[in-house]
């Protein structure tokens, strides 16, 4: 199981400047745990002690309007850490983090990072470029709801997730989850979704979903 975590922990960008001897140290410092579809791991105001290591599944950060729409600030992907804002701010969370599908995580507590970061400044080099990459992600989504139309979003966002699975076709996200990244209602998406079939740009499945004309939707993106 030690060498099994090790593994894991080397695919978090944070500790790739570390030797395996340090990694090795860092196992004695963190619990991996699995858990199912649904778990809340912190809401807002929640204390945060923790930073949370994705290994396997995806996780949601989001908001909750006062009118109760949910609001995806972020979907994680294996590899990515979350809770760390808290650590390193006021020690409170200002976002809900949810388990999108069975996770398997790894946890350390605030007190064995900040000795991490003490002994090895390179790690807390990495945690800040790992922030500043997500806050400028956010800003660039909430410029483009400020800025562009649900067609332009949508195409944006399929052209994003397929980058990201380096393929071209989108599996395990059904069309409210589409809608709450965005920043709209679902009935909305389904409608340009459909928009965008009856162009022959996409092809939709239950859960699936297959960009036939990248091209197109590239360009769609930019309007």
């Amino acid at each position: 199981m030690s060498e099994t975590k090790i593994s894991y922990l080397s695919m978090i960008e944070i500790f790739q400047d570390l030797s395996p001897d340090q990694k090795a140290e860092i196992d004695h410092a963190t619990t991996m745990t699995t858990c199912e579809s649904g778990r809340i791991f912190y809401m807002p105001e929640d204390t945060g002690e923790v930073l949370f290591l994705l290994k396997k599944g995806r996780v949601q950060l989001y908001r909750m309007t006062m009118a109760g729409k949910k609001i995806v600030v972020a979907t994680l992907d294996a590899g990515a850490i979350f809770g760390e804002m808290a650590l390193i701010g006021t020690g409170m969370h200002n976002t809900y983090a949810e388990a999108v599908d069975d996770c398997l995580i790894c946890v350390m507590s605030r007190v064995d990072l900040e000795r991490l970061i003490l002994q090895h400044p390179k790690v807390g080099l990495r945690l800040m470029q790992s922030i500043g990459t997500r806050l400028s992600s956010t800003e660039q989504r909430l410029e483009e709801i400020a800025f562009k139309s649900i067609p332009a979003r949508l195409a944006g966002l399929l052209l994003r997730i397929t980058n990201d699975s380096e393929n071209t076709i989108i599996k395990g996200y059904t069309h409210q989850d589409l809608a709450e990244i965005l920043g709209t209602y679902r009935e909305t998406t389904t409608q340009t979704l459909n928009e965008f079939k009856t162009k022959g740009l996409i092809k939709i499945g239950r859960k699936r979903i297959e960009l036939l004309d990248l091209n197109a939707l590239q360009s769609m993106s930019q309007t």
